[in-house]
């Protein structure tokens, strides 16, 4: 069995969720956020290790609030950087070589379908790398920034919204992020360190409810998903019998 490590970066500044806690350490139905994304991974016989990496500033606090739920998982903390690339980099520094994939998974993605995280596992085993993501729906508007008018209608046809995971080849990401200073022009995820390396990337349909917890209204819409898919109990009907009868 191939055997994957998982990096969870969670050492985002949360700029636009707003509010006292990070969005990665907020409560999603009684867990935090962080969490709930780990459990899609730390219980899986081809997962070897989850690499949860937080920011320096939040060590102290993670240490003392979660330790003890890492106390009897496959789960690591690793210390974050300044940039989402930066930490990513600290926890390859560290992944071991006789692991085979890495997958790459936003810690404030909780709602991955595990079914979807067994076949993008799988087309990276057969590929080499592989990510989920959607087909676009909405029409796309280029808008000018200063006066907030459209500019342009951009077609939809062939582009898709990247997800998480994404998985490679542990030795093509490593050497992805070797040489990531070479490369020039705007990075946004793994999969264009890998493909600027020359590698092709398999595309895996990912899921609307695959979405990244960015907003308090993310939140909200998590929660009743989580909720919606706990199975409801069903009270038994009352049966009238003689008191006297015998069970």
């Amino acid at each position: 069995m191939a055997q994957v490590a998982v990096i969870l970066p969670a050492a985002g500044q949360s700029s636009r969720f707003g509010g006292i806690e990070k969005k990665p350490f907020v409560s999603l139905d009684g867990r935090p956020v962080w969490q709930r994304a780990a459990e899609l991974f730390w219980n899986r016989p081809d997962v070897s290790r989850v690499y949860v990496v937080v920011g320096p500033d939040d060590l102290d606090e993670f240490r003392a609030r979660f330790g003890h739920m890492l106390a009897f998982t496959n789960a690591q903390v690793v210390t974050g950087g300044a940039e989402r690339f930066e930490s990513v980099a600290n926890a390859l520094d560290v992944v071991p070589d006789d692991v085979d994939l890495v997958a790459i998974h936003d810690a404030v993605r909780p709602l991955t379908p595990l079914r979807l995280v067994d076949a993008v596992f799988r087309a990276a085993l057969e590929h080499g790398a592989a990510l989920l993501a959607v087909p676009l729906a909405d029409t796309l508007k280029k808008v000018d920034p200063k006066t907030m008018t459209l500019v342009d209608t951009v077609p939809r046809a062939g582009l898709w919204k990247a997800q998480t995971p994404q998985v490679f080849r542990r030795d093509w990401i490593v050497e992805a992020y070797a040489k990531r200073a070479l490369f020039g022009g705007t990075i946004t995820d793994d999969c264009q360190l890998v493909e600027a390396l020359g590698h092709a990337v398999h595309v895996v349909e990912g899921s609307a409810a695959n979405f990244k917890i960015t907003t308090k209204e993310d939140l909200q819409l998590a929660e009743s998903i989580l909720q919606a898919r706990v199975p409801k109990t069903v009270e038994r009907p009352k049966l009238a019998f003689d008191e006297e009868a015998k069970w």
